[in-house]
């Protein structure tokens, strides 16, 4: 599913040439569920940008599906993005005078081809799937953080994406709400579902069934042994 050969992608600052990624390379296979680590600065993030298309690389190659994902333009990746990959962030980024039901609806808005009430039945299906069937009509600010998060991830499923990425997800999050979405996650990623995760705390990395660590632009261990 997802193929990377010799990932390089350096940043100018200044007079500075910052090398955030050195020559990466890994395969992930649908169904999987990957952790990425890595202190501040390791570049994981910068990682996480070019497996969602956010970015190009400097040098090397990313197939997605089979799709050469360096040789796209801006309108392909946007393409690729909304229709392959569900993205979870740190912050939730829902709208506040929306319900649940209709900020899981607004991906499918933005793609367009459907009725109004074809997405909103089908964002009521994403919101049962990660328990919220019985709060679609409340608004952000009637929903706990974890309540939010899964409100979020919902958004993220409903495209029915190829491929979920989860930046930090547990970030704003206490420990008893972050291991319940954790278990979510899990849950997903047995049903088929394939997730890759950054996260810098080990007890989230844990759930995943593998881990991959990056330090200083280089991936520095790739484990399948990492069993939840």
């Amino acid at each position: 599913m997802i193929a990377v050969r010799n990932l390089v992608r350096t940043y100018l600052m200044g007079a500075i040439e910052v090398h955030a990624l050195q020559g990466v390379s890994f395969d992930i296979q649908r169904g999987e569920f990957v952790a990425i680590m890595g202190p501040s600065g390791s570049g994981k993030s910068t990682l996480m940008n070019l497996i969602g298309c956010l970015d190009t690389p400097t040098a090397g190659s990313y197939r997605l599906d089979g799709l050469p994902i360096e040789r796209l333009d801006a309108v392909l990746l946007a393409a690729v993005r909304n229709t392959k990959i569900g993205f979870v962030f740190q912050q939730f980024h829902l709208l506040a005078r929306h319900t649940a039901l209709e900020n899981v609806a607004l991906p499918l808005a933005y793609r367009g081809g459907m009725s109004r009430a074809e997405r909103l039945e089908r964002a009521a299906t994403a919101l049962e799937r990660v328990g919220l069937g019985d709060r679609k009509d409340h608004r952000p600010h009637e929903l706990s953080g974890g309540q939010q998060q899964r409100v979020a991830i919902a958004r993220a499923l409903v495209t029915r994406p190829a491929l979920l990425l989860a930046d930090e997800p547990t970030g704003a999050l206490d420990t008893h709400t972050s291991a319940e979405l954790m278990e979510l996650l899990v849950d997903l990623n047995g049903s088929g579902m394939t997730i890759v995760l950054v996260t810098h705390e080990p007890d989230v990395a844990r759930h995943a069934r593998r881990l991959l660590e990056i330090r200083d632009g280089l991936l520095m261990h790739d484990s399948a042994a990492i069993v939840a």
